[in-house]
């Protein structure tokens, strides 16, 4: 199937996100982008306007995106107005900053959507699909949904693999899914990726903390509240529910929710409706609630915290990741791949890690879980004065916790899970490099190998990991 083509339109060629929309759209699909830059000698808009009335029908593109500096908006805005006749495909405007009176009357006028500063993947690629959508294959747009709801969730381990390949299956039916898992595990980032794998995808995903509302306030959050409900309310206010309507809300932490709130939740979720407060009308909604807790839940329940109905209504599917110490087969890839990104942002010339850092990294307990080593790997990364980075770079106690096993069963596993990620990490820090590997592990390349098969280590896919 032929790339679907993007073409750029960089107005601001002084500022750099032109550059950074375009290292976003290159590195992530598949797509073909078509570059075109203003001259910065040319200040005169008619000029500019004269070329990409030649430049916009030559490129075919399905997909254009327009990077404008915010005092030039107005004018670029009348000048891709008189331009309208070319633009037969949607047009997204891009801007460090701009009023909103303004970025509206852009979408009125001229363009399907906008975006501004700061750019993410997670605000970019949807909108990338959702509109190429107008005009793609639906073959295309599932492959997209499918890269970006999971390429971010990152590991080979049985455990991990377990729970997240239900993701495609279940993104498809709204029933309710309660995941669980330490501080840390990546519990809003499988949520992300249910949303974006969903056919809710192109409406919005809401995450909610309900740990960090005060519980005098959780139901005015959650439901919005009608003109006069309180002192002080002198307009209604819509709530979460009303937000997400047609898309997803998040709920995280969910065991602190107020009881009064956690009955009128599992009545939203049983009927569908909802009533703001101080209102005598009953609202609808739309939408699919995902919900977290890094608590026991039937512990939770067992001492009031959690409603058993509730817990029953949320936990129609649970997903239960597993902390990093259960996975640490996973630590070289994850550190890998927060090298890779964080090399990529700070622009520093970080290529990998030694040996010794690697096994710094494996052999610590990470309390705090992915979002901690992604933490450790930034530092590392910014401090780092050479290509590789060394375990002195590494700021952790890379101490081993005790285990209630025998000695020789923690010998076993030990020597089992050491020779599995020392491998990995060293195929990765050599680019999948056998011989260069087995040279650093100063082993023949026969018995290097076969400890390869042994662990049944995939060396294509670590290559593909270390790019």
């Amino acid at each position: 199937m032929k790339r679907p083509k993007i073409l750029l339109l960089n107005l601001d060629p002084t500022g750099g996100l032109g550059d950074e929309l375009r290292s976003i759209l290159e590195s992530s699909f598949n797509l073909e982008v078509k570059f075109w830059r203003r001259n910065e000698d040319d200040s005169a808009m008619t000029v500019c306007g004269k070329e990409l009335a030649e430049v916009i029908p030559r490129s075919h593109a399905s997909l254009i995106f327009v990077v404008q500096s915010a005092d030039l908006l107005k004018h670029t805005r009348q000048l891709f107005h008189s331009l309208k006749e070319l633009l037969t495909v949607p047009l997204v405007v891009v801007v460090d900053e701009g009023e909103l009176d303004e970025m509206f009357a852009w979408v009125r006028q001229v363009a399907a959507d906008f975006l501004t500063k700061p750019l993410k993947e997670i605000d970019v690629l949807p909108r990338v699909w959702r509109l190429l959508g107008q005009s793609e294959s639906e073959t295309l747009i599932v492959r997209m949904k499918k890269q970006l709801g999971l390429r971010q969730l990152v590991g080979e381990s049985e455990a991990f693999l377990a729970e997240i390949e239900k993701i495609p299956l279940v993104a498809k039916y709204d029933a309710s899914i309660l995941i669980t898992g330490e501080t840390g595990t990546g519990k809003e980032l499988c949520a992300r990726a249910i949303h974006y794998l969903s056919p809710r995808s192109a409406r919005s995903f809401l995450p909610v903390n309900c740990g960090a509302i005060p519980g005098e306030l959780v139901e005015n959050e959650l439901f919005g509240h009608a003109s006069g409900a309180y002192t002080g309310a002198k307009t209604a206010r819509p709530g979460l529910i009303h937000e997400a309507n047609g898309g997803t809300l998040f709920l995280d932490e969910i065991d602190c929710l107020p009881l009064m709130a956690q009955v009128k939740l599992l009545r939203f979720l049983q009927e569908k409706e909802y009533r703001p407060l101080g209102s005598t009308k009953t609202s609808k909604a739309d939408l699919r609630v995902i919900a977290a807790t890094n608590v026991n839940c039937e512990a939770a329940v067992r001492e009031g915290k959690l409603r058993q109905d509730l817990y029953y209504r949320l936990n129609v599917i649970p997903l239960n990741l597993p902390p990093l110490r259960q996975r640490r087969e996973d630590i070289p890839l994850l550190a890998n791949h927060f090298l890779i990104k964080y090399a990529k942002e700070f622009n520093k010339q970080v290529t990998g890690f030694s040996p010794d850092a690697i096994r710094k990294l494996i052999f610590y307990d990470w309390p705090g879980n992915v979002r901690e080593l992604e933490h450790v790997i930034m530092g590392a990364v910014v401090l780092s004065l050479q290509p590789t980075i060394c375990a002195a770079s590494i700021a952790i106690s890379a101490e081993a916790s005790p285990v209630a096993e025998s000695f020789q069963q923690a010998k076993n596993r030990m020597v089992e899970q050491f020779e599995k990620t020392y491998i990995k990490g060293l195929l990765l820090s050599h680019h999948g490099n056998i011989s260069w590997a087995a040279k650093a592990a100063q082993k023949n390349r026969r018995a290097f190998w076969e400890l390869i098969r042994k662990h049944h280590i995939s060396v294509p896919r670590l290559k593909s990991n270390a790019l």
